[in-house]
């Protein structure tokens, strides 16, 4: 059969004049034939030189070139150290200017900085614009994966946190750490939990093949929840697990500022420059113009945030390292908790890592700006806050490699039409 085909498919270099072969099959009807034969005779020619090279379509491909993070993400944690440096310099040689930008506030009481607001605007809407909620009709087609995901970020993992961080602080840490220093820290790791992950999650899933549409879907839905169940949480779980008292209106401000403002400002943006020039545009030209805004101003937060912490980093190193045990073992649960369900249920390994991904990691730039509004930028909440951006990328990577290794524990995917659901080509 392979000769056959090779005699009829790759004719001898001195050219054929006559005969029914050349009369009758012109040169895109015999590139028709070469595809429609491969396929009947289930293989595939591969040139090679001068010489055809018969291969059988079941043998493995060659495995694909390793993802990679480009060279802000994948040193992350290096910038936060860089801007924990000249943030706690910057507070210990020019604390009377560190205290003016501390003083500017959205008027008195509300504990909201302006300058740290501003940045954290600069940082969100970019990623608002990322949203696209007419995307969430589509989970009627998978909905096991958004329903293990939601039950893991708004029934466990807030209540884990609060747990664990109080089991720590409370008991385990209580010979370092303060009582009044322990609620602070209680308060700070549940604002964490209580914020499940927006931007960075889209890396860790491209990262773990994992599928986009969907992946976007999961973090729309959960940018709708918190509007609603952030708030509430977080004052339940805080004035339950420690003493302190959360002031409900300046929480409901947070919500609004870091929220509200930012949602409803990344749609309209969206909507407008859509309609005005195209999805195409807008994702591939647009969009891409804002990361080095959103880059800049999270470093810039940083450095502020580490400037108003700079007596409390300088003078309680210890307790940095003490703060990200709970927060290391609550990644680490909740993440494994979701991947485990996730294969119970039997969902496909493309939705099930970016689900155990986005049960894992945070919110951290929603996080930390409620955390100086509620309890002030020198707070012990804050800077349990900041500590979770410390360890935010080192663990992430580490729970991408645990799915990509164990990518076999899951039903293979579906194929749809001539495309697979996780974007390989099928033939």
């Amino acid at each position: 059969m392979a000769t056959f085909l090779r005699g009829v498919l790759m004719p001898p270099r001195t050219p054929v004049t006559s005969g029914p072969l050349v009369t009758a099959v012109t040169a895109p009807q015999r590139e028709k034939s070469i595809i429609t034969i491969c396929l009947y005779a289930n293989i595939q020619f591969i040139e090679k030189g001068d010489q055809p090279v018969e291969t059988n379509r079941n043998v493995t491909p060659a495995a694909k070139p390793a993802k990679r993070l480009n060279l802000f993400e994948r040193y992350l944690t290096l910038w936060v150290a860089l801007c924990m440096i000249i943030g706690v310099a910057l507070g210990k040689t020019m604390p009377g200017f560190v205290q003016s930008l501390r003083s500017l506030e959205f008027g008195r009481g509300s504990q909201i900085n302006v300058p740290i607001a501003v940045l954290i605007w600069l940082m969100i809407i970019p990623m608002m614009m990322k949203v696209d909620f007419a995307s969430i009709l589509s989970v009627r087609e998978k909905p096991r994966g958004l329903l293990v995901t939601l039950f893991v970020n708004w029934l466990v993992k807030p209540f884990s946190m609060a747990l664990i961080s109080w089991l720590f602080f409370r008991h385990i840490f209580s010979a370092w750490i303060p009582s009044a220093l322990a609620d602070q820290y209680i308060a700070g790791t549940i604002i964490l939990a209580a914020a499940p992950c927006t931007a960075m999650v889209f890396v860790w899933s491209y990262l773990t093949d994992g599928d986009p549409a969907y992946t976007l879907v999961q973090v729309s839905v959960n940018d709708l929840i918190m509007l609603f169940l952030f708030a509430s949480i977080v004052r339940f779980l805080v004035s339950g697990a420690s003493s302190l008292h959360v002031p409900f209106n300046v929480l409901l401000y947070s919500v609004f500022v870091f929220i509200v403002i930012p949602l409803a400002v990344g749609s309209s943006l969206r909507y407008w420059f859509i309609r005005k020039h195209g999805v195409e545009w807008f994702e591939r030209s647009l969009l891409p113009r804002f990361a080095p805004v959103t880059i800049l101003a999270l470093l810039a937060t940083l450095v502020f945030i580490f400037a108003f912490q700079a007596d409390n980093i300088t003078s309680r190193y210890f307790h940095v390292f003490l703060i990200a045990i709970p927060i290391l073992l609550q990644v680490y649960f909740n993440s494994g908790l979701t991947y485990g369900l996730m294969k119970l249920f039997r969902v496909q390994h493309s939705v099930a890592a970016p689900g155990a991904l986005i049960g894992a990691s945070n919110f951290f730039e929603l996080a930390v700006a409620t955390a100086i509004a509620l309890f002030g930028p020198g707070s012990g909440a804050a800077l349990a806050t900041v500590v979770g951006v410390l360890v935010e990328v080192p663990v992430m990577l580490s729970v991408c490699s645990m799915c990509n290794r164990t990518r076999d524990w899951f039903p293979p995917e579906k194929a749809v039409g001539n495309r697979s659901i996780d974007g390989e080509v099928m033939l």
